[in-house]
């Protein structure tokens, strides 16, 4: 299998499993399996869909047990499920992307914010602006400190 089709049933594997657990899943669901139905030449669409409900029951289940491995299991059997499909039938890549780009917005688009800052006052020493801050923010202490 070419790594690009590889690289797609992973995306769509993962963006699947995420999509499970938002308020967006009814329409997600709703694409999901006809995008299936379609792929296999069947009108078993609401088998699909039962299926898709199956597993997002797991994924529920999982993340309120916070047991990653299950939730890492369901998103390997739709990626090995889309692997085959795309596999089988590689025309299908231009249907699972568009559907992704519907579904999952891209995630390594940059931000841009805009943000102003006015510091009045007898404000003294240093002023920090950040957007996001990860790990642990240490004050320096004693005198001359912040």
């Amino acid at each position: 299998m070419d790594a690009e089709l590889a690289a797609l049933a992973t995306a769509g594997a993962t963006a699947l499993v995420q999509q499970m657990a938002t308020e967006g899943w009814a329409t997600v669901r709703r694409r999901m399996a006809g995008f299936l139905a379609r792929r296999r030449g069947a009108a078993d669409e609401e088998a699909l869909a039962a299926e898709l409900d199956d597993a997002r029951a797991d994924i529920v289940v999982a993340r309120e047990e916070g047991d990653q491995n299950a939730v890492a299991g369901v998103t390997t059997a739709w990626q090995l499920r889309l692997r085959r499909l795309l596999r089988d039938d590689p025309a299908a890549a231009a249907e699972l992307r568009a559907l992704l780009d519907e579904v999952a917005p891209a995630q390594d688009a940059p931000t841009v914010r805009e943000v102003h800052n006015t510091v009045n006052g007898g404000a003294h020493g240093m002023v920090i602006q950040a957007g996001v801050v990860s790990g642990e923010v240490n004050r320096p202490r004693g005198p001359g400190a912040w």
